[in-house]
């Protein structure tokens, strides 16, 4: 998994498209029945914090076997998208963020194993580990099961976010939709640069501000990481820009 802010705009929009899951049904009956009571099963449920045999391997496992699943129902069901659109919404759909609400949605948290101090420390709610535990869940089936039982346990869990597809255009990041918009008009670039750190080390606090030399005016946002703060900037860009340019 890729480290990232703990809110993804993707994510926050794929959320929106797709709707609450408060109904989804446990992870456990979505699970083959040769699954359910394997030694395979406990170690995908087990953090490496907990010693012993533990889901890194197969979290390896289950992301190449999630990406390839994901893959291939996209380019299946959007026969016209172009492989960018196809790449932005494979990537909101099998994020850290995405896969965390999946896992809480089918009720992950209370069946992790995790060692004394993750426990301590609130470790079943971080987006991390419920991600990865996921992904460990979907390489187990892969390798107990196999490739076909694997596929029909990712269809049926993320059932309802492939219905309800945003638009690939919708998935870009503030950044990438803040470049379009100035290059489609002929304008200057934005440029970016750091005005503030502040807070502790585990709480970061980064003020940017994206200058848009075009306009003669800047924009500030702010985030727990200097990404994150630069695409705040870059939104609150766009909404000041939009209307103008209207």
């Amino acid at each position: 998994m890729t480290a990232q802010d703990s809110i993804d705009p993707a994510v926050t929009r794929m959320q929106e498209a797709t709707g609450p899951r408060a109904s989804a049904p446990n992870f456990r009956s979505l699970l083959p029945e040769a699954l359910r009571g394997a030694e395979s099963l406990e170690q995908a449920l087990t953090h490496r914090s907990a010693g012993g045999s533990h889901n890194e391997r197969l979290e390896f496992l289950g992301d190449a076997v999630l990406g390839a699943v994901i893959a291939e129902v996209l380019f299946e069901r959007l026969p016209d998208a172009p492989e960018g659109d196809l790449t932005r919404l494979r990537a909101a759909l099998v994020n850290r963020g995405s896969l965390a609400e999946l896992a809480r949605a089918v009720g992950m948290e209370g069946a992790l194993n995790l060692g004394q101090g993750e426990r301590k420390s609130g470790g079943y709610r971080r987006e991390s580990i419920l991600a990865d535990a996921l992904e460990a869940l979907i390489g187990a089936i892969h390798r107990d099961v196999g490739f076909e039982a694997a596929r029909e346990f990712v269809l049926r869990l993320y059932a309802g976010r492939l219905a309800g597809l945003p638009s690939a255009e919708s998935l870009k990041d503030p950044k990438t939709r803040l470049q379009e918009f100035l290059q489609g008009r002929g304008k200057a670039l934005p440029e970016y640069r750091v005005l503030e750190i502040s807070g502790p080390d585990h709480a970061r606090e980064f003020t940017v501000e994206v200058r848009l030399p075009s306009e003669k005016w800047s924009q500030r946002g702010s985030g727990s990481s200097r990404r994150g703060a630069e695409q705040s900037a870059a939104e609150m860009a766009l909404s000041r820009l939009r209307p103008e340019h209207e």
